[in-house]
């Protein structure tokens, strides 16, 4: 039986020494592990600089179970919500600074958070 290997991505430190899992999130928010069947379906949903291994699912499933994630995902898909073209006046633009302490700069409104990268299943 031929082994299956999955393209897996990761991070690399800044002088090349330390190789990490990349980690991502479900819609649900819980923590899950990706790989991809090939180079170029990594390379199309997460660019081709990203830097990869190729790893069995046995060990991919070895490196995650420590971390509590039990969840992988083959080839996902981005899914995100659609983007708004931005109106002349966004509310961050419009919203009133706090009031700050004597001696203190004003402090501007919070933001909205910004949206975080969804996978499902193909």
């Amino acid at each position: 039986m031929a082994r299956a290997v999955w393209h897996v991505p990761v991070t690399v430190s800044g002088t090349g020494s330390t190789t990490a899992l990349r980690l991502f999130r479900l819609r649900d928010g819980r923590r899950c592990a990706v790989g991809f069947s090939s180079p170029e379906a990594l390379a199309a949903l997460l660019g081709p600089d990203q830097a990869r291994t190729e790893l069995g699912e046995p060990a991919l499933r070895d490196l995650t179970a420590p971390l509590g994630i039990d969840t992988l995902v083959l080839d996902p898909r981005l899914v995100a919500p659609s983007v708004a073209a931005p109106s002349a006046a966004t509310p961050s633009a419009t919203a009133p600074s706090r009031t700050a302490p004597p001696g203190r700069a004003p402090v501007a409104a919070p933001s909205a958070p910004a949206p975080t990268v969804q996978f499902q299943h193909r």
